[in-house]
């Protein structure tokens, strides 16, 4: 069973730094796209950062400038730095992936929090 597990939220002041990471455990396949979505109190999920394999990056208009995904040299292992954070990044964080690249993600992590201070 394929798990991504989340680390490296927290609470923040607005203009803190935070680094999040996710791992991945069971999957024996690469995956060519992988994400960080996130989601804040009463509204839509809404994608944050996205990788593909040979290095693709998009990012939401709203991160620009600020954050940046990068993947680790372990396979699977996808990262946001997340710097001069705004009480409107508050949110939760969740790690998503696939083995193909496609507009939608196969699979979740459980979230990890993040909570930016005014």
């Amino acid at each position: 069973q394929v798990q991504l597990v989340e680390s490296g939220g927290g609470l923040v002041q607005a203009g803190g730094s935070l680094r999040l990471s996710c791992a991945t455990a069971g999957s024996i396949f690469d995956f060519k796209h992988m994400g960080w979505y996130r989601q804040a109190p009463g509204k839509q999920r809404e994608l944050a950062a996205s990788i593909t394999s040979g290095g693709s990056i998009n990012y939401a208009n709203s991160v620009k400038g600020r954050f940046t995904i990068s993947r680790g040299n372990a396979k699977n292992t996808v990262y946001l730095q997340m710097n001069s954070l705004k009480p409107e990044d508050t949110a939760v964080y969740y790690c998503a992936a696939d083995r193909f690249i496609t507009t939608t993600m196969q699979y979740w992590g459980q979230g990890t929090q993040v909570t930016v201070s005014s």
